[in-house]
Formats: C-alpha cells, sequence, structure tokens
C-alpha cells in the first residue's frame, strides 16, 4: 500500500465494495496429484491416452435465445417494449417539463422500472392486467416519484411523491457525483493518486469505474454541518476505482448532487 492524499492506493481488487475482500486459492488441473500423492493416471498411461481423452470432448452448442415477444403474459418479466412504453406514459411532456434530472436538464431522472405486484382479486385471473412501476428522482423538488401504468390500458393508475426517500444512485447520478468531486477543491488528493497511479492527470469520470451509495446525513449518526441536508438532499458517497487498475479511496467524502457541492467526513 502507498499512503498519499486520499489515505491509501490499493492494488487490484484488495478492496472491496463492501470494504472487504477475501481472496481463494485455486488447484490447477493436475496439481493435486503432483502435490500430496494424488491420482497421476492420465500421465502415466502415455500420449495414446490423453488423446483418447481429447477426442472424447465435443464442441458445445450454444442455442440461439427466442425472439422476445413485444409484449409478456401474466408475471412474465417486462419486455422491452413494454419498459419502453412504460416510461413513456409515466413522463408525459408537461411531467417532463415540470422536473429536473441530475444534470440539471429537463425531465425526472429515471431510476427503475419493475413489474408490478396483482391486486387481491386479480391474482386468479387468466388474464391479469399487466403493470409497471416506474420510478424517478425529481432534483428541482428534491423528490422521490413512483408511478403506477397499466400497460393493458394505457393510463397511470397511481402517482406518488415523498421527500427524504433515497433509493440507490443510477449510474448517471454516480458519474455525476465523480465529476463533481474531480472538479472540486476536495478533490485535489484524488486527482494527485490517479496521476501517480497512471501517470495520466485525471480529467473527467469516463477515466474511473465509479460505484455510488446513498448517504442519509444525520440519519446514519453524526454529521458535519456542510452535510446535514443529506437525506432531504440526494447525496452520494463513491468507490473509485483507476479504471483496470488501483482502487483510490474517496470514501471520507460525500457530494451532495442537489446542491452540487462536496463535503467531507469527520
Amino acid at each position: 500500500m502507498m499512503h498519499r492524499h486520499l489515505g491509501k492506493l490499493v492494488a487490484g481488487a484488495a478492496v472491496a465494495l463492501a470494504g472487504t475482500a477475501a481472496m481463494a486459492a485455486m488447484t490447477l488441473p493436475g496439481e493435486a496429484g503432483a502435490a500430496g500423492g494424488g491420482s497421476r493416471a492420465a500421465a502415466d498411461e502415455g500420449p495414446q491416452a490423453q488423446t483418447g481423452q481429447a477426442q472424447q470432448i465435443r464442441p458445445g452448442v450454444v442455442e440461439r435465445a427466442p425472439a422476445q415477444e413485444r409484449e409478456g403474459v401474466g408475471r412474465d418479466p417486462l419486455t422491452d417494449d413494454e419498459v419502453a412504453r412504460a416510461q413513456e406514459l409515466a413522463a408525459p411532456r408537461t411531467f417532463r417539463g415540470a422536473t429536473e434530472n441530475v444534470r440539471g436538464k429537463a425531465g425526472p431522472e429515471r431510476l427503475t422500472t419493475d413489474l408490478a405486484e396483482l391486486g387481491p382479486d386479480e391474482t386468479g385471473r387468466a388474464d391479469p392486467p399487466r403493470r409497471a412501476n416506474v420510478s424517478f428522482y425529481d432534483y428541482r423538488s428534491d423528490a422521490y416519484v413512483t408511478k403506477t401504468v397499466n400497460l393493458t390500458t394505457g393510463k397511470v393508475e397511481k402517482t406518488d411523491s415523498r421527500h427524504g426517500v433515497q433509493p440507490p444512485p443510477n449510474r448517471a447520478e454516480s458519474e455525476t457525483a465523480a465529476g463533481l468531486l474531480i472538479a472540486a477543491p476536495e478533490g485535489a488528493g484524488l486527482r494527485a493518486d490517479y496521476e501517480h497511479a497512471t501517470g495520466r492527470k485525471l480529467t473527467g469520470p469516463g477515466q474511473l469505474t465509479v460505484a455510488g451509495f446513498v448517504y442519509r446525513g444525520t440519519a446514519e449518526g453524526p454529521a458535519p454541518e456542510r452535510l446535514r441536508a443529506c437525506g432531504q438532499h440526494r447525496c452520494v458517497r463513491l468507490f473509485t476505482k483507476v479504471r483496470n487498475g488501483q482502487w483510490i479511496d474517496t470514501r471520507s467524502y460525500v457530494v451532495d448532487l442537489s446542491a452540487r457541492t462536496v463535503g467531507r467526513l469527520d
């Protein structure tokens, strides 16, 4: 380990997202007999026996995946067409114009689209309706919005909007948080560690592999003054890694995506 700036620059997979990692030993074919008196029958039988074994191996056959239907049936997972239709129905032009995504553009930040549960009186039906729950985060109002769309009728049946609910960030949010950290004064250590590891300057999140996790401020314990709005604001902690390279420890930093500021945990 090399201790510089952010604390740790760790090679390979020595740091996992949960903070720990385990390396399991593997035995390569043929090693067991060589080390512990195990069977060496294949080697003792000579090249002809080994050739016979090789001839018994047949190449595998991979079947082509069946063509996906435009619409699922019953409790089938949502098809690609259903996901696209649900998202379109859940975000009409008026809704998009009144909301804002993580990059500050019109339209909410889309998070998930999942098959909705059936009602108690629908579970036994031969042709139950197909519904989807589409969730968003609106940065204009700092609200978590979920819409239930009936794909059979094409109508939005329910809209739920809540403040202070913080689901996991999507990829765009994690990358935006990384970009804000890189550009901030607090990101000087990250920039220096990246340059030390690669010999290149760090200019944007595309040079990193990034995973983001929600930070809920005082709901997780004492929080610095600058981060006490987290929980009501959309705040993210980051795990960052040089692409195909080393981990850089940025866990002590929190990016407030709502305020577009960076704070540090004590």
